[in-house]
């Protein structure tokens, strides 16, 4: 489609005021991915600190064939009746919960100290399906709202934006959520006649700041939730890759009351491009006092009638995996987790060997995950991006993205996941560019 197709108003025909469609779409918070994605395929030769990617070093094609004939294998078990189960559960549309549930439940055990009947599991099309299945079912009506962290996963924002379901931001705090600032904002929102349902939180190198929640955080904040009667939404991408420090215990594995909606995904711990999440959901629902199931049950209606089934071949290919790992990803992903913490290492010391003390440009200090977080002494938006690209080949994420309402703009974000400690260093050195250059104006 030529640029004129896109601009002209002569042309005959439907024409659709964005005013008139879902307010969403006119939210930023709708346009963040895709414009990192289109300022990267603008300037394929820039260094690109943005995208939270795996490092894509450890896949191969092959692999995929082998998950997949080795998940048909346990399924078909030698026998004609389980061919044909295999080819079916292959082939058909399949459980809309899904079908790999009892995998994915032993390796939560396995790994995460997590123990749920697999039916409490609901397996999705990438996490991303999994926050808008459970805001659909939060959100019953106009006073609910939503509590997250500042600055938080813009992916949550969007999908509250999606089902009309207000953010209330709760201060991040030195170590991931400032309790007091979540006590009082519940309390102001119910003095507003409003409902808070749930606090969305990544306790484990949360994206984008890089913080975790130490053990007694998490235990407070359970406290807290079940004082405050809220839910805690959990989202647990980056829990594996702690660099060096022992792996602190999850909100779910702590969870005694059913107050955790836990979110997970193998995007950054198998495949990608698979593209498989879960939810667990192991709150009881009740009518007139009669326990009908549970809320993964209820996330599966609105499932049903928005992808119908997350892809059964690619549930397969994340169950050969899993069954390959003996459930336990975490030993599977040590190499991976080694890599990245040296990248996070090597782009810290690089920072340090850039900018001295006396810099006007700091940084925090993540003991893991993919992210960290630079204050500069100028506004870090999306123009500067652009000029960030173009003239000085780096790209980073401006932090304002990460906040609901408004804030971050003289920050931004620094992924190293994905780059080679060569790559950082020549990124690094534009961006230094990129600050002489600025600082030279003023």
């Amino acid at each position: 489609m030529t640029e004129s197709s896109h601009t002209s108003t002569a042309r005959p025909g439907t024409v659709l005021d964005l005013a008139d469609l879902h307010g969403s779409l006119s939210d930023p918070a709708l346009l963040s991915m895709n414009l990192l994605n289109e300022v990267s395929d603008r300037y394929p030769d820039a260094v690109s600190f943005a995208p939270g990617r795996p490092d894509p070093g450890g896949f191969s094609v092959e692999d995929v064939h082998r998950f997949l004939r080795t998940w048909t294998d346990h399924v078909t078990d030698g026998t004609a009746r389980g061919a044909v189960a295999a080819r079916n559960r292959l082939y058909q549309y399949g459980r809309t919960k899904g079908v790999i549930q009892d995998l994915v439940a032993r390796n939560l055990a396995t790994d995460e100290n997590i123990h749920v009947d697999p039916e409490s599991i609901l397996v999705t099309v990438g996490c991303q399906e999994a926050m808008v299945l459970a805001l659909r079912a939060l959100r019953a009506g106009d006073r609910d709202v939503l509590l997250a962290t500042a600055p938080t996963y813009v992916g949550i924002t969007g999908a509250a934006r999606l089902v009309d379901m207000p953010v209330v931001p709760v201060d991040s705090g030195t170590s991931g959520i400032d309790l007091d600032d979540l006590a009082a904002k519940v309390r102001g929102a119910r003095e507003a006649g409003l409902r808070p349902r749930a606090c969305y939180l990544v306790p484990d190198f949360a994206n984008p700041t890089g913080l975790s929640l130490d053990v007694p955080s998490r235990r407070r904040l359970l406290d807290l939730a079940a004082e405050l009667d809220i839910l805690i939404i959990e989202d647990n991408p980056y829990g594996f890759f702690g660099d060096g420090a022992p792996p602190k215990p999850t909100l779910k594995s702590l969870d005694t009351g059913h107050r955790v909606v836990y979110l997970g995904s193998y995007a950054k711990t198998a495949l990608p491009g698979a593209r498989i999440g879960y939810v667990v959901a192991d709150q009881p629902v009740v009518r007139d006092g009669e326990v009908l199931g549970t809320l993964a049950d209820e996330l599966s209606k609105i499932k049903s009638m928005i992808t119908v089934n997350t892809p059964p071949i690619a549930q397969a290919v994340i169950g050969g995996k899993l069954l390959e790992s003996g459930f336990a990803l975490r030993e599977a992903n040590r190499d991976a987790t080694a890599r990245y913490g040296q990248r996070l290492r090597h782009l810290l010391d690089g920072l340090a060997a850039r900018f001295p003390t006396t810099s006007p440009v700091t940084w925090n200090r993540p003991d893991g995950g993919f992210f960290l977080v630079v204050s500069v002494p100028f506004v870090a938006d999306d123009d500067l991006l652009a000029y960030s690209a173009k003239r000085h080949k780096v790209i980073w994420t401006p932090m304002h993205h990460f906040y609901a309402a408004g804030g971050g703009l003289r920050q931004l974000r620094l992924s190293c996941s994905s780059l080679t400690p060569e790559e950082i260093d020549l990124g690094l050195d534009r961006f230094a560019s990129l600050v002489t250059d600025l600082l030279e104006r003023t």
